[in-house]
């Protein structure tokens, strides 16, 4: 009896302190546990969304953002990327309850060793509570809620659930979550077709994102992958010879671009998204018109010839694009440094084009019924109180219109412009493609009006591509990850604005100025090619746009704040930067004659096709543009309308004697 009293006791007691555990369990969990969601809510993958600009060849050229996955299950992966990560995170994963309790004593003797946290004891059940629902501090009280949590994802999911939730939502470094996102951010796939070497560097990166990420250090990432196998080894994963074939050849990222120059780029191109597809939460893919041989020679130009004469020439800045004929922008540097500054003077930057504008003077002329044999008295001039000056301030008395334009003679670039009237030079400017507004000033000719590298590059393509005129674009398509379609460039024409004629001439003055006028530094041999160059007053900017048949260039020199440079002109520094990217980047290209043009089709775009959308305002402005120019030329207006305000120039006075 006493036995069996005793006995009833002890199972009186030992009930008693399991019903008070679970009490004081369940007080505990209600007390530090936050609210539980519906486990059907954990599968839905937070979108921050990221963007992927791709090149033309479809090589990797910039990523934006933070990247986010589809999810991909454990049975869709190959075996060896969860065997990486349980075998560096969680070896025992598949046999405990939530609690590691063999790992969790481990790390507790090693620290106590060590005097400090050396070792984690936290499962992946753990992790996965912790970034599904806690914050990052390391305190008792945060540890004790992960732990909670972790029993409470154990008893409502299966271990297959919870590793699938943990491998698609932790951070792999370098803005990628999960992963399919991390592996289409270093090696450009799906983490469904992975390798074994690519497997472990994913799985080297759990232990610290950022310190680990191949874009980061790519030696160090490798490192960490080999000590992955060495774990895989010991998990009884790998045999030691597959594991030491696999570090033999170690994973290789993706080819991206390892040029900083390109983020010019990639801003310009994400800045036009918006106007495209609106506001998305998808993961992103663009594809674009960059070369990456084009854009890597176009900052190497660049960066050479500031080091070289930056410091002798006072000049601290400058800025390369080019154009495919239709408009399709190949390169683009938007400055010498962009970690240094993001300001992009391609397509930010307003400054004057100098006799870089002439071009337009001497078309609207040829459209007025001159001749390039005609002659022009170079001779001092004035309009309505205004002197011109010529860059030597000498005179060569009557020149032609093919060598005005070649010797940039500003004296002549006025008086034709005042023969043929202001307005009709406007007009031509605006149809070719200038955007920007156009002051009518008698230093019109001059360049006085502002106007971005860009667009003065672009309308210039038209005496490269048989006299049409072109939109510059960036993007081709743009997708999201899952592969759908969200935009596609279109056919499209903005019809025909020089008639073959002019086209002919223009082509054969713009030729001369290379021949024997002030762009002799931009020949290149037996390629055909035309530009003109441009100086600013004061030497503060250094301009030559120039093209072949295959490619139309604008590269621009000068000072941010507007100082001038040290007798820097359009046909020395920036003339012969010109020549060495265009050299670069015609290499391989047979030399092809320019254009000689065909019958004006239309100034207006094409009915039957859809009118580019992927410039937004700037098309927009264009169109718009097109219309006043088209109405102004029904009406037959020629000559200036009344007195016109003072130049848009830097201190209120234009100074036209550097104005080559």
């Amino acid at each position: 009896m006493k036995r069996r009293s005793f006995g009833r006791r002890l199972w009186s007691l030992f009930t008693t302190l399991i019903v008070t555990f679970g009490v004081l369990w369940a007080a505990a969990f209600l007390i530090l546990a936050p609210e539980m969601p519906d486990t059907a809510s954990l599968w839905q993958v937070k979108k921050s969304p990221g963007v992927t600009v791709l090149a033309d060849d479809g090589s990797v050229v910039a990523q934006r953002g933070a990247f986010n996955s589809t999810m991909v299950g454990i049975a869709e992966m190959p075996p060896h990327l969860p065997r990486a990560i349980i075998a560096t995170e969680d070896r025992r994963f598949y046999g405990h309850f939530g609690m590691d309790v063999v790992g969790f004593l481990r790390a507790m003797v090693a620290n106590v060793r060590a005097g400090g946290v050396v070792q984690g004891g936290s499962t992946i059940t753990q992790q996965l509570a912790k970034n599904l629902f806690l914050t990052p501090e390391r305190t008792v009280l945060r540890k004790a809620r992960e732990l909670m949590l972790a029993l409470w994802l154990e008893a409502r999911l299966s271990k297959d659930d919870i590793l699938t939730l943990y491998m698609n939502r932790v951070y792999l470094g370098a803005g990628a979550y999960g992963v399919e996102a991390a592996s289409q951010r270093y090696f450009g796939k799906s983490a469904r077709r992975v390798n074994l070497q690519e497997a472990a560097l994913l799985a080297g990166l759990l232990k610290a994102p950022s310190r680990y990420a191949p874009t980061n250090n790519i030696k160090r990432s490798r490192d960490r992958a080999a000590q992955v196998l060495a774990n895989m080894v010991a998990a009884g994963y790998l045999t030691d010879a597959q594991a030491a074939a696999a570090k033999k050849r170690p994973a290789r990222l993706a080819r991206h671009s390892r040029t900083k120059g390109v983020r010019y780029f990639a801003d310009w191109i994400q800045e036009r998204l918006p106007a495209l597809i609106g506001n998305r939460d998808d993961d992103l893919i663009v594809l674009t018109t960059l070369s990456p041989k084009a854009q890597k020679t176009a900052e190497s130009a660049l960066a050479a010839t500031l080091k070289r004469y930056g410091k002798s020439r006072k000049v601290a800045q400058g800025a390369l694009v080019a154009v495919a004929p239709d408009g399709a922008v190949r390169a683009m540097v938007g400055g010498r440094s962009y970690a240094q500054s993001q300001f992009n003077r391609a397509v930010q930057a307003h400054r004057q084009p100098g006799s870089a504008f002439k071009p337009f003077v001497y078309l609207a002329a040829l459209e007025a019924g001159l001749d390039p044999d005609d002659k022009v008295k170079d001779s001092p001039v004035s309009v309505e109180g205004w002197k011109p000056r010529n860059f030597k301030n000498k005179y060569a008395g009557n020149v032609t219109l093919t060598r005005a334009l070649a010797q940039s003679i500003n004296t002549v670039a006025v008086k034709v412009s005042e023969r043929v009237g202001r307005d009709r030079v406007i007009a031509t400017a605006q149809r070719l493609g200038i955007t920007s507004p156009i002051a009518s000033h008698p230093a019109l000719a001059l360049g006085a009006s502002e106007v971005t590298l860009l667009e003065l590059t672009a309308a210039y393509a038209p005496f490269a591509n048989g006299g049409y005129a072109v939109v510059p674009h960036g993007i081709l398509e743009i997708r999201t990850r899952a592969g759908r379609v969200l935009y596609r460039r279109g056919g499209s024409s903005l019809g025909r604005v020089i008639e073959s004629r002019n086209l002919r001439h223009m082509n054969a003055m713009l030729s001369e100025a290379l021949v024997s006028g002030t762009g002799r530094a931009a020949r290149l041999g037996d390629r055909a090619a035309a530009g003109k160059t441009g100086t600013s007053q004061k030497y503060r900017d250094g301009w030559f746009v120039g093209y072949t048949a295959d490619l139309v260039t604008g590269v621009w020199l000068g000072n941010d704040d507007d100082t001038p440079t040290k007798r820097v002109t359009g046909g020395q520094l920036p003339a012969s930067l010109w020549k060495n990217f265009m050299r670069t980047a015609s290499t391989g290209r047979p030399p092809r004659n320019l254009p000689a043009g065909g019958a004006v089709a239309s100034v207006t775009p094409d009915s039957r096709e859809t009118p580019v959308q992927d410039d937004g305002a700037d098309f927009k402005r264009f169109i718009d543009g097109l219309a006043g120019i088209l109405s102004e030329i029904s009406k037959g207006t020629a000559g200036p309308a009344g007195t016109p305000s003072a130049p848009p120039g830097r201190d209120g006075v234009l100074d036209t004697e550097n104005s080559d």
